[in-house]
């Protein structure tokens, strides 16, 4: 039986961002390029069904007898590290070992980035990105805020479309290369701008003003570290764009979180 072409950028999408089995007939057996920049439109929308499996299942234990906020919020996260595979928490401790080790050196940063080692600092600042994750979660759980944490997910993959705008992939092979060779600008930006307005939605409907804040405050992290890799590297790879990825959560969280009662 032949794979489903047509689905071949979501499965892909599907594939890169999560840990979720797939049967084996609906994966392509050769990733085409345009298939694989075709994929990161689908990004949003492959962080919409996690932030619903998420919210459905935090929402489903919030029915146990003794399920606390501090309890709800420790198993979600633990749960969004395992279906996610902790595949971005390696990029930003990659990302983070080659600044501090590179002393600013782009060649030896890419050296540093491709050993599978990660030093002290790396392992520090994966605990404090989970750490502020927890702790923003936690007042957000307490409140029922189950949206907030499905904004947050979907505006960590849009923010890798928009990386991928904003500055140059470095690596010349692999389905980096491919994605960015071949990401279709227009598409992007309506894919950007749709994601920009379901957040607006959703966040005055669920009541949750802080979710335009979080919408602003993604874009100009995006930007922000897009200009710093820019400088630093001359432009990302995978590990840069992981930690987009994470930083971008994190803040999202802790903006709604700060703006819960606002």
């Amino acid at each position: 039986m032949s794979r489903p072409a047509t689905l071949a950028p979501l499965w892909l999408a599907l594939v890169f961002l999560t840990r979720v089995p797939l049967p084996a007939r609906l994966l392509p057996e050769a990733p085409r390029p345009e298939d694989a920049g075709r994929s990161l439109l689908f990004y949003p929308l492959v962080g919409l069904v996690l932030g619903l499996l998420l919210a459905a299942g935090g929402m489903l234990l919030a029915l146990l007898p003794g399920a606390e906020p501090l309890l709800l919020a420790a198993l979600v996260l633990a749960g969004w590290v395992a279906i996610t595979g902790a595949l971005h928490l390696d990029g930003l401790a990659d990302t983070v070992d080659a600044r501090v080790g590179s002393h600013g050196d782009p060649e030896r940063a890419r050296t540093i980035m491709k050993d599978p080692t990660s030093g002290p600092i790396a392992v520090a600042t994966v605990m404090l990105v989970l750490l502020v994750k927890f702790a923003a979660l936690v007042p957000l759980v307490a409140a029922a805020q189950w949206l907030a944490l499905v904004i947050a997910v979907v505006l960590g993959r849009a923010a890798l479309v928009l990386l991928f705008r904003l500055a140059d992939y470095l690596n010349p092979a692999g389905l980096g290369a491919d994605m960015a060779a071949n990401l279709p600008e227009r598409a992007a930006a309506g894919v950007l701008v749709a994601t920009a307005i379901a957040v607006v939605i959703l966040g005055v409907a669920g009541g949750l003003p802080g979710a335009i804040i979080a919408l602003i405050a993604a874009g100009a992290t995006v930007a922000a570290l897009a200009a710093f890799f820019r400088r630093w590297l001359g432009g990302f790879t995978g590990d840069p764009a992981g930690a987009t990825l994470e930083t971008v959560e994190a803040v999202a969280l802790v903006v709604m979180a700060l703006t819960l009662t606002a």
